[in-house]
């Protein structure tokens, strides 16, 4: 048990944080400002707000109370007492019973430790007075009240419980403005919004999607390229969540007939993170999506990490090393595209080199690197942006998509004029980039002369290496699909488990494809031949394909032979 005087001389658990540099001063403002309306725990106050993960929160307030903690992992799977506290008891104080030790020892969880009315009463109204109390998440202990004694709310359907009790049923949507951000304000809709944003984060979502429909309002997080339906709150908070979500990215509140783009930058989890949020009116309301893109994930622009071959990692590298010439990636939206520009332009990011970049929007910001966002509506489009930059002395420049025969032009002049350009084309294969660029416009000679390489890419998902197991072969299904087949084939797939949610997979890795232009595709461009042709005479000179790069990772133990075929159909 703690010693009062122990606890005076304790520094206040706030400050505390912010000295280990866990929070920032800004944060325990407003936690601070919070509590002075709510009389929440500090703790507690950081978790809604999302400056800090309610796990870390769990363990930095272990060290600072000296108290043993618990995880979720160590809990019981069937009750430990029964008929001996209340539902209601357990849940207002939130503690649960997690172990009996010999002896007649109970082992309590408890979110405050330092509760001591509850710890008094529960040794004055039952038998237990040897009590061990340790500490746990408060989300957890809840959940395992309702799992044992309840009937399984979730921490979504608790806060939407407490919504519900103080403002009743004015969340209609013709509110006006000002009674909107009221209501967007409150402290249950803030910590509605940001549970609905920390879960997705830790689910290693992607993008989360708020969808409106005649009777519900849908929450969906993409997690490694696939939407999965989640737990959501009911219809009638539709205005009073988006409105929220709104007033953090800075958009018109008010405005609902036209789409909107705006920008979150918060730390979750203990994460600065950015949200890329895009409103879109649709006929039962809007529609949000927010891309999340993770600050502190820098493995991102690890080139080494994104999924090459041995071989053509080297082949890749040698481009991207080169003085001048264009370097293309090509794939559908969401195959990785930025990230693999992103790792090329990281590893050749040195004192000696300014590199430029026109992005619409700037995804990540990476130091050492001028990055321009576009803006349409000034007049600084691709085109424009990349006229000017040619003016500034770069050596390598990149440009987010070459989208027009305008920019392919002047990227086309620069490459010619000592500059090493990057940029990205929506195709579904390497070879037909170029037919692309002649469609547009640009010179088949001009092309033949800048280019120097064409990467296409696709995602394909992980197999979970937790629950991975090998699967029976069936020879004749993969001949059919062109698997090749010598030697001994060993296919593995994931059986599904708590680490990747019962999916089989966990995380997401590239398959690439990449056309060099040697002398023959050179030649095979003058001619103005088609993408059928450049192919061919790529793959004869030893190109190796979208899925032949798959299946090679199938045999690997990877990913799946389904991974391989869902991401390569188009092709």
């Amino acid at each position: 048990m703690i010693k009062f005087n122990e606890l005076k001389l304790r520094p206040l658990f706030g400050q505390e944080l912010l000295s280990k540099g866990i929070i920032s001063e800004e944060e325990l403002s407003t936690a601070v400002n919070l509590q002075k309306q709510s009389h929440e725990k500090i703790g507690k106050l950081l978790v809604d707000i999302g400056a800090i993960s309610e796990a870390d929160l769990v363990r930095h307030l272990s060290e600072h109370l000296g108290i043993r903690y618990v995880t979720q992992e160590e809990f019981p799977t069937v009750p430990v007492v029964e008929n001996t506290f209340s539902l209601k008891f357990m849940r207002e104080c939130k503690f649960v019973p997690i172990q009996m030790q010999e002896a007649g020892k109970l082992v309590i969880a408890m979110s405050d430790p330092l509760d001591h009315p509850t710890i008094d009463s529960i040794r004055l109204y039952t038998s237990y007075q040897d009590l061990e109390i340790v500490l746990a998440a408060e989300s957890e202990i809840l959940d395992l009240i309702e799992k044992f004694y309840g009937n399984q709310a979730s921490s979504l359907g608790r806060i939407v419980e407490g919504i519900e009790e103080e403002g009743g049923d004015s969340f209609a949507e013709d509110e006006d403005v000002e009674h909107l951000k009221d209501l967007a304000s409150e402290a249950p809709v803030i910590r509605l919004v940001n549970l609905v944003i920390s879960r997705a984060l830790e689910s290693r979502a992607s993008d989360i999607h708020i969808e409106p429909f005649e009777r519900d309002l849908k929450v969906r997080y993409r997690i490694d390229g696939i939407l999965h339906d989640v737990e959501s709150p009911p219809k009638k908070l539709k205005a009073a969540i988006i409105s929220r979500i709104k007033i953090m990215s800075k958009l018109n509140i008010a405005e609902r007939r036209i789409p909107q783009d705006g920008r979150i930058k918060m730390r979750v989890l203990g994460k600065d993170v950015d949200l890329r949020v895009s409103t879109l009116p649709t006929m039962y309301g809007e529609s949000v999506v927010m891309r999340i893109l993770d600050k502190s994930n820098t493995q991102i622009y690890d080139l080494e990490k994104l999924g090459f071959s041995p071989q053509m990692f080297e082949h890749f590298t040698q481009l991207i090393l080169r003085p001048h010439g264009i370097m293309l990636v090509t794939g559908p939206t969401g195959s990785g595209k930025t990230t693999t520009l992103y790792g090329a332009l990281t590893r050749i990011n040195l004192p000696d080199k300014k590199i430029i970049t026109i992005e619409d929007p700037v995804e990540y910001q990476i130091n050492g690197i001028n990055q321009i966002h576009v803006n349409p509506q000034i007049g600084l489009s691709f085109a424009a942006g990349l006229r000017s930059i040619v003016r500034q002395d770069p050596d390598v420049i990149m440009v987010g998509e070459m989208r027009d025969l305008e920019t392919a032009e002047i990227g086309i002049r620069a490459a010619l004029t000592g500059h090493l350009v990057f940029s990205t084309l929506h195709t579904n294969d390497a070879p037909s980039a170029i037919a692309r660029l002649i469609d547009m416009g640009a010179e088949d000679y001009l092309l033949a002369s800048s280019i120097l390489g064409v990467l296409a890419q696709r995602l394909v998902r992980v197999i979970c290496t937790t629950c991975r197991e090998e699967q029976p072969v069936d020879r004749i299904l993969l001949e059919q699909i062109g698997f090749p087949l010598n030697g001994e084939v060993r296919v593995c797939q994931g059986k599904g488990c708590k680490e990747c949610a019962g999916t089989g997979y966990r995380g997401r890795i590239g398959i690439f494809e990449l056309m060099l232009m040697d002398d023959e595709v050179r030649r095979l461009t003058i001619a103005n031949a088609d993408a059928t042709q450049l192919r061919k005479a790529a793959l004869k000179q030893g190109m190796v394909s979208l899925r032949q790069d798959g299946f090679e990772k199938v045999k690997n133990g990877v990913t799946t032979v389904s991974e391989v075929l869902r991401v390569t159909q188009d092709l």
